[in-house]
């Protein structure tokens, strides 16, 4: 979107009829689209506005009834923090006795409008022209929140009465994601290197982050990683530096609906044994936060092989942290055994979920040739080094 867009968008007769729009869902657009033309509208207009109903439907996920009231460009709405998520960013600050925040990369200004609603002053940096004015209108209810459209790396060392730092780096190109921090958009360690200005500094970073990127804790900087799931997805990792970290090392953060829990320790691998009745697979925010042997160590379980994610237990443990299979039978793994397996207990329908090993779902499911009424769940992943086919029931958790 350019600036000029942008300006579009927000003169007052534009917002009322973004506003009036029915819900995106419930229109088809080409038709509506016409409508509005033959009504006189410009064509240019009517795509954008038609454009906003539908990144507001999108945006529900991640900001639930905010979205109404927002406007999007695409790749602000990719980037953007989740509500939820980004009231806990605020609250770090909050809690830590920060008071006047610069948000390095606003973007739309989600986590800017988060910090502001819990009372905290803002400086919302945005380098893009139309994304700023977005912010802007975003943030227009808060006397204490600003944005200025310019270069932060430039500008924030100069901004009297900042005493903290929360930036998101750019992550995505037109040709897909940066991986590397060195990459992102300003570079990690150039966003790090303001702690020796200004200590309390957050980072969101991408959640495949190497470990080896993280930057070390020590007593007077500490330093702590948390990887973010929210109902299922591996949403962020954060960087909590100075005051921000409320422990060193890492630590995962576990999201489902409106209960929030936190395991927290050392990366450490665990340590295998046997198959047990019981098969565990750890939330994908604790195998990032390579949690997976603390986690065993909680539940009292083991890893089923020492390079795959997967715990196992003699006794059913209920945890918010990993979700529960029992074990019903388990083969070595050949596509012809466990076919036979499947119809011998009349399954016609299955659920495949593999680590470990080099299949693909897709593929395998027409080759099993089912053809019952009941439904199954199938792991397939490695044990003690070996393929195997394990057919599991979930539990509840």
């Amino acid at each position: 979107m350019d600036a000029s867009t942008a300006r579009l968008l927000l003169a007052p007769e534009t917002l009322a009829l973004i506003d009036g729009l029915p819900p995106y869902d419930t229109i088809e657009p080409l038709s509506f689209g016409s409508r509005l033309r033959a009504e006189g509208l410009d064509g240019g207009l009517v795509a954008a506005v038609l454009t906003q109903a539908e990144l507001r439907l999108k945006a529900r996920a991640k900001l639930g009834d905010f979205a109404s009231g927002m406007l999007f460009t695409r790749e602000g709405l990719e980037q953007a923090t989740r509500l939820s998520v980004a009231g806990r960013h605020a609250a770090r600050y909050r809690d830590a006795g920060c008071t006047r925040v610069a948000d390095l990369t606003s973007g739309l200004g989600v986590d800017a409008m988060a910090l502001a609603a819990l009372g905290l002053a803002v400086v919302a940096f945005e380098l893009d022209e139309a994304t700023a004015l977005l912010a802007d209108h975003h943030l227009r209810l808060w006397d204490d929140a600003v944005v200025v459209h310019a270069d932060s790396m430039a500008t924030v060392r100069g901004i009297d009465g900042v005493d903290a730092v929360f930036a998101d780096p750019a992550r995505r190109t037109g040709r897909g994601r940066r991986h590397d921090p060195r990459d992102y958009s300003p570079a990690l360690d150039d966003v790090l290197a303001l702690r020796d200005q200004l200590p309390a500094l957050g980072v969101k970073v991408g959640p495949g982050i190497p470990h080896d990127a993280i930057p070390s804790s020590a007593p007077e900087a500490p330093v702590e990683a948390q990887w973010v799931s929210v109902d299922g997805d591996v949403v962020e990792a954060g960087l909590w530096c100075g005051p921000l970290a409320r422990r060193e090392g890492h630590a995962a953060l576990v999201i489902q609906g409106d209960e929030a829990h936190e395991i927290a320790g050392d990366p450490l691998p665990g340590d295998p044994g046997p198959l047990g009745e019981y098969l565990y697979e750890p939330d994908g925010a604790v195998i990032r936060a390579g949690l997976v042997g603390p986690l065993a160590e909680r539940m009292d379980a083991r890893l089923v092989d020492p390079t795959i994610a997967y715990l196992t237990s003699d006794a059913q443990v209920t945890t918010p942290f990993a979700r529960g299979y029992r074990v019903l039978e388990s083969m070595p793994y050949s596509t012809s055994r466990l076919a036979k397996a499947l119809r011998e207990r009349g399954v016609g329908r299955v659920e495949i979920k593999k680590r470990g090993i080099d299949v693909t779902p897709e593929r395998l499911r027409p080759q099993l040739k089912l053809r019952g009424t009941e439904a199954a769940t199938v792991v397939l992943t490695r044990i003690a080094g070996r393929h195997t086919a394990l057919l599991v029931e979930p539990l509840g958790r």
